[in-house]
């Protein structure tokens, strides 16, 4: 009998009956929720990451990021099902391994491949026969079968014959309470039909759906189309937004009466840009690969230009204010930015359209600080280095009122809103969230 099959049955047996080890590399947003919603499937879990940070918040039963509880976090680690470490020697050890690491841009949108190459090439240092690695990380269409397989493969081992190779698309949705990394359907695919099945066994024993696909290719395009579609559509209220302003029509009062329509409508919500590790970032993937095809991808390129344009508008709309309302150039004013973080209720402020905000207020001499109580202070972060450390401004009526107008980036639920109609000498919203709030007052201008 072929060494592959055998090895295949021997695998497959092993996942079965939970006996497998995972390896997770990438404890972040992805791999945390991954690696603990597979321990508590049953499985031997081993999490891998460079920050040691991290291991000293797992090794105290500390979690970092909100979609898994401390409590649980703890409870698995006691139990012996998931312990962290950064010694990549410890690869070969693992049965399937999952790799979840950041697929960024590059300063001209070209993809930054860097992580999930030198992860597979320290998964090749200790790859064995019988193995099966599964890449999550979002990437352009034929990585998995390209990037990843060759450098897998540089050691002497082959994919189908003597280990397995897969793609599965990581759907986390950081602040969506409704949804759970097990309860989402996890869309797999595998390199040949031995390592289809391997995916579809192991993904089965974790989550509540699986959807499997005819390739790794099809795989890497369905995530793409995913972000794409929210990204063209975010692109068109954007830009509509914007029409309908000079018009005197309410953008927001539009989609509420759209939205009433039963067949045939999707409402999407205009901001003051987009931000997260996939809407910004995703499609230009496509883009980038779709030029070794010699083809155009003219709606995906239009929507990131509209999209990116949004925060220049929203500052323009926020000089304009000052100077109308208060009689006030932006380079004389105290500007208050409320909520840093990309999404409303997350403490997430990866491609933040907020820093933005800050940036641009302070190249037109304006001076910027921000609220936001799930962002203490400004992390480290790849484009904003002289950012960091910067604290969010405590929540004091007396130093709110020093601003010279509050300019709403994020709609976090926990936010007395109404004591900032109150305060504010000048309100600029970008969420609508007054609105939403029932809260009116001749201060608020929607952006």
């Amino acid at each position: 009998m072929p060494t592959a099959l055998l090895s295949h049955e021997t695998l497959l047996a092993r996942i079965t009956s939970r006996e497998a080890r995972v390896g997770v590399i990438g404890l972040g947003y992805v791999g945390l929720p991954l690696a603990i919603t597979a321990a508590r499937a049953g499985f031997a879990v081993t999490g891998f990451d460079i920050d040691p940070g991290k291991i000293t918040a797992i090794e105290a039963g500390r979690s970092y990021i909100e979609a898994v509880p401390s409590d649980i976090l703890a409870a698995e680690h006691r139990a012996g099902r998931f312990a962290a470490t950064s010694d990549f020697s410890r690869l070969g050890a693992c049965d399937i391994i999952a790799i979840c690491v950041p697929t960024p841009l590059t300063r001209h949108r070209d993809p930054d491949m860097r992580y999930v190459e030198q992860t597979c090439r320290d998964i090749a240092a200790t790859l064995r026969p019988g193995q099966l690695v599964v890449l999550e990380s979002t990437t352009y269409p034929g990585t998995t079968d390209g990037l990843v397989r060759r450098t897998l493969e540089a050691g002497g081992l082959t994919s189908g014959t003597d280990f397995f190779l897969g793609f599965s698309p990581e759907r986390e949705d950081p602040g969506n309470r409704q949804f759970q990394t097990s309860t989402i359907p996890k869309v797999v695919a595998g390199d040949g039909a031995a390592a289809q099945a391997l995916v579809t066994a192991f993904y089965g024993a974790v989550v509540k759906t699986v959807v499997p696909v005819s390739s790794t290719a099809t795989a890497e395009a369905v995530k793409l189309t995913e972000n794409i579609f929210r990204a063209v559509n975010i692109a068109l209220v954007n830009e509509l937004k914007v029409v309908y302003e000079a018009m005197g029509i309410d953008i927001w009062e539009v989609i509420d009466a759209a939205s009433s329509k039963p067949f045939g409508y999707m409402p999407f919500y205009p901001g003051p840009g987009l931000g997260g590790h996939c809407i910004p970032i995703d499609p230009f993937y496509l883009t980038w690969a779709s030029r070794a095809h010699e083809l155009p991808t003219r709606f995906i390129e239009l929507a990131g230009e509209i999209n990116s344009s949004m925060p220049r508008h929203v500052v323009g709309r926020l000089a304009e204010a000052l100077d109308r309302r208060a009689g006030k150039a932006l380079s004389r004013s105290k500007v208050l930015v409320i909520g840093l973080a990309y999404k409303k209720n997350v403490p997430d402020i990866r491609e933040s359209p907020s820093l933005k905000l800050i940036e641009l207020i302070e190249e037109r001499g304006g001076a910027a600080s921000y609220y936001d109580p799930h962002v203490p202070e400004i992390p480290p972060t790849r484009e904003y280095g002289a950012f960091r450390g910067r604290p969010s401004v405590a929540w004091d009526e007396a130093d709110i009122r020093a601003f010279d107008a509050i300019l709403i980036a994020t709609d976090h639920d926990d936010i007395d809103y109404a004591a900032l109609a109150e305060w504010g000498a000048l309100i600029v919203d970008t969420r609508n969230v007054f609105a939403r709030r029932g809260i009116a007052a001749d201060t608020i201008l929607k952006a």
